[in-house]
């Protein structure tokens, strides 16, 4: 048996709040890795002991802070370090228990490319694809060989636009995941994520905790998850469980895995990838289970065989919302900033790794919370959901919180007509607002000097819309009429992110790091045209000429950090 008494937590935020508690309820002392600026993180504060770290990317500098603490065992987490092989082997070098799969099984099923060809052996089909588009049919979807959460990934709909695509996504890829290979799938228009929660242990069992739906995505990261998959029979949930345990055996996997799906409107399930890891969204399989994930990480890194005896029956169904700090009116970049007000709800599962007064960096994933709602069944999850989402407050920083409070009153949503591509098209097809209700905005921002909180989403949801001219806001998803000379001490979020002002001037949609320069002083430029990329949470994010237009002034340069309105460009028309 392997020991784990004491392991160090080699994540942050909300995750690193659940590993905590989870190792604490496993009996294990957790210990936090924490960065200079985070001693007072929620999840630091919680754990029994903490110590800094340079950072959370460097798998040495991790096993050697946890051998220094006293550690005899390291959580990953997710994202990170949390698939990669050098991580678990430097941990086996230094004697240190990584709770997760061997080096072997990250290798063989982390890389995505021999992970398609591992999924045929264990009965799975596979989306067609390869190294890169030939012989596909457009829309093709570029993909990271290596890690997850949407990172390295691009929807192509014409040949002209795949270089660039892959270029991209390759740079996204070495920046999240130390590993710049990308391959090309097919796109499935009108298909649904769904995936197989799975665990092996070291005795060669496996089994399966039933499919979760995770269809409702931006930027192919995932927004609202649920469990069980509605509409999905039993008898396809068993078969593709057990093909999922089957893939497991094969590499000798102990630990959680997640086996990632797409299914069509004609009931045709592709294989898609493993995440080799704990996912996000696990905490609706926990609810509908009743059991604790984390704690079962715990048990099978320890060597004990108990996977025959998990009763893993769903019970009533669970639904879980990410709050996250972006702008969904603005394409879903990034947004950072102090937390002035946090209120997250009573009566669901809060899973949180922030509180008022913290300030949301650049530098990490801006999930500021997930609320959790259980019910005997799906309408009475979504009820209470609901009930969550209006007792939630986020001042200070711009978050998804008015289109949370849309998502789950869509009939769509509700009905169970679940697409990946649901919820861009639900912001696209929000009409904007009118350019009265811009000019009001703008008057009000220009009126609440002394003190501006951006409601977020005002312009992203049909709720907001204005054709009276006075200023409506979502604010905790009501929408409030505000006649524009009574409202001074408030900024509506609808701005020209990327465009031009009065000046000319192009300023940055958001903080982030400039990556490259794709124009010089002089150049004649086209709409549309790419000026710069910026990189925010290891996703790039272009930024796009408004007009025809002259560059009359550059005010960066490559590598450059810049914050949010910062200008970047001055154009001529």
């Amino acid at each position: 048996m392997a020991p784990v008494t004491r392991a160090l937590v080699a994540n942050r935020g909300e995750i690193g709040l659940r590993l905590v508690r989870g190792l604490q309820a496993a009996g294990v002392v957790a210990v936090a890795a924490r960065v200079a600026d985070e001693a007072d993180a929620p999840y630091v504060v919680a754990a029994d002991g903490n110590v800094e770290v340079d950072g959370f990317l460097d798998a040495a500098h991790l096993v050697s802070v946890a051998a220094r603490a006293g550690c005899d065992a390291l959580h990953p987490g997710y994202g990170f370090l949390s698939e990669r092989a050098e991580l678990a082997e430097a941990c086996a070098e230094a004697g240190i228990t990584f709770i997760g799969p061997s080096p072997d099984a990250l290798r063989r099923l982390g890389d995505k490319v021999a992970a398609r060809e591992l999924a045929v052996t264990a009965g799975f089909a596979l989306v067609p694809g390869g190294p890169d588009a030939h012989g596909l049919q457009f829309p093709v979807l570029v993909k990271a060989a290596a890690g997850g959460g949407g990172r390295g990934m691009r929807v192509v709909r014409a040949e002209i636009d795949l270089a660039e695509a892959m270029a991209a996504a390759g740079r996204e890829a070495a920046a999240a995941f130390g590993d710049a290979t990308v391959y090309v799938e097919r796109y499935l228009e009108g298909a649904r994520h769904v995936e197989v929660q799975a665990f092996g242990d070291a005795h060669g069992g496996a089994i399966h905790l039933g499919l979760r739906d995770c269809s409702l995505q931006r930027r192919h990261q995932k927004v609202i998850e649920e469990a069980p998959a509605p509409g999905v029979e039993a008898s396809e949930v068993a078969a593709v469980g057990a093909a999922a345990c089957q893939l497991l055996q094969t590499v000798g996997y102990v630990g959680a895995a997640t086996v990632e799906l797409l299914r069509t409107p004609d009931g045709d399930v592709y294989f898609l990838e493993v995440n080799a890891r704990l996912q996000v969204e696990h905490p609706v399989t926990e609810l509908v289970t009743g059991l604790d994930l984390v704690a079962l990480q715990v048990a099978v890194a320890r060597g004990e065989r108990l996977l025959d005896t998990v009763d893993a029956r769903a019970r009533g169904h669970a639904v879980e919302a990410r709050l996250i700090a972006e702008d969904p009116a603005a394409g879903f970049l990034p947004t950072a900033g102090l937390l002035l007000r946090l209120d997250l709800p009573d009566g669901v599962r809060v899973d949180s790794g922030y509180r008022a007064g913290q300030t949301v960096p650049t530098r990490f994933d801006g999930l500021l919370a997930k609320l959790i709602a259980h019910g005997a069944t799906r309408d009475e999850a979504f009820d209470r959901l609901r009930a969550a989402l209006d007792a939630t407050v986020v001042l200070g920083v711009q978050t998804n919180l008015p289109l949370l409070h849309h998502l789950v009153r869509d009939p769509d949503v509700l009905a169970g007509r679940l697409d990946t591509g649901l919820v861009e098209r639900l912001v696209i097809e929000a009409s904007p607002p009118s350019a009265e209700v811009l000019r009001t905005a703008r008057m009000v921002q220009a009126r609440a000097g002394r003190f501006r909180i951006g409601l977020a989403g005002a312009a992203a949801m049909p709720a907001a819309q204005a054709p009276d001219g006075a200023v409506h806001v979502l604010e905790n998803g009501r929408d409030h009429r505000v006649p524009a000379d009574e409202a001074p001490d408030i900024a509506v979020a609808a701005r020209e992110t990327g465009g031009a002002g009065a000046s000319g001037s192009i300023t940055s949609p958001m903080p982030g790091r400039v990556v490259t320069l794709r124009v010089a002083v002089g150049d004649r430029v086209a709409a549309g045209d790419v000026l710069a990329v910026l990189e925010a949470m290891k996703m790039e994010h272009p930024v796009t000429a408004p007009y025809d237009a002259v560059v009359r002034s550059v005010g960066v340069a490559a590598g450059d950090q810049v914050t949010g309105g910062a200008g970047l460009f001055v154009l001529e028309a």
